[in-house]
């Protein structure tokens, strides 16, 4: 894990790189988002029916979250650490009012929309540390006040129980390989009042096997039916989980006893 993961982007050649290697139309990356895409769009059009929401991107990066819901929303707005991350999301034409947000610090605050909102946030809790991602899922619960508010969407893209564990004994020490168990996803959303509602995989199969040429078509074939069966979703390598704050736990009225048959009454 990077501690230096929001310093990493500032770089405009680092943003180029991103954007242009990895995720390449033919990759493995440009794969998942294709498939996310059509499921995002759909989970909005089955979640929000009587009216549109805003979205709220935290860490919007090149505003990958943005660009595939043109369309299903009726505002969006940006958020990132990264001045060349909010140029790029800008040039490649995320229909969104773009913000710079402080790295570090307070919880940053949302621009103040009418319910109902989506909360979208991707490629970041992985690999980010755990104040990061801490002021990620508070920025969601400041959005979603409470259960009508509307849905926080996030991403895993490395899934502790995929096939992608099993190499990991190879990559310690490596700062860009980390991992993620639904657990841990799910006690970090719940310490925010977050309720996992659906979860849904993107990828059985391991970037290698885009990598190779001859296996791609293969793969894309495997993980396009994993998409589509959510119980495949708990090995997954790239994993989306969409909650709703919890309903506030009402108190019970207190109820006084009936007076006791001597008691003195004035």
């Amino acid at each position: 894990m990077r501690n230096d993961y929001a310093d990493v982007f500032q770089d405009t050649a680092a943003v180029e790189r991103y954007e242009s290697v990895e995720y390449a139309p033919d990759g493995y990356a440009a794969a998942i988002n294709r498939r996310q895409r059509a499921y995002l769009r759909d989970l909005v059009g089955r979640s929000f029916e009587t009216r549109r929401p805003v979205q709220h991107d935290f860490a919007c990066g090149t505003g990958r979250a943005l660009r595939a819901l043109h369309g299903m929303v009726r505002g969006a707005h940006g958020y990132d650490s990264s001045p060349a991350m909010l140029a790029k999301a800008d040039e490649l034409g995320a229909l969104a009012e773009l913000h710079r947000v402080e790295a570090t610090g307070p919880v940053p605050s949302p621009v103040a929309t009418d319910s109902p909102a989506i909360v979208t946030v991707f490629r970041l809790l992985l690999n980010a540390g755990d104040e990061v991602r801490e002021r990620a899922i508070a920025f969601a619960a400041r959005v979603l006040p409470h259960q009508e508010a509307g849905l926080l969407v996030v991403e895993n893209h490395g899934n502790r129980g995929s096939a992608r564990h099993l190499r990991h004994r190879r990559h310690v020490g490596e700062p860009w390989f980390a991992e993620l168990s639904h657990e841990e996803v799910t006690t970090l959303l719940a310490r925010y009042g977050f309720s996992i509602v659906e979860r849904r995989g993107f990828s059985v199969l391991t970037r290698g096997w885009y990598d190779r040429r001859w296996l791609r078509p293969v793969a894309t074939v495997v993980d396009n039916v994993a998409t589509r069966v959510p119980a495949l979703s708990r090995y997954c390598v790239n994993v989306l989980y969409a909650a709703r704050r919890t309903v506030p736990q009402v108190a019970p009225p207190r109820v006084q006893p009936p007076p006791h048959p001597d008691a003195t009454t004035w």
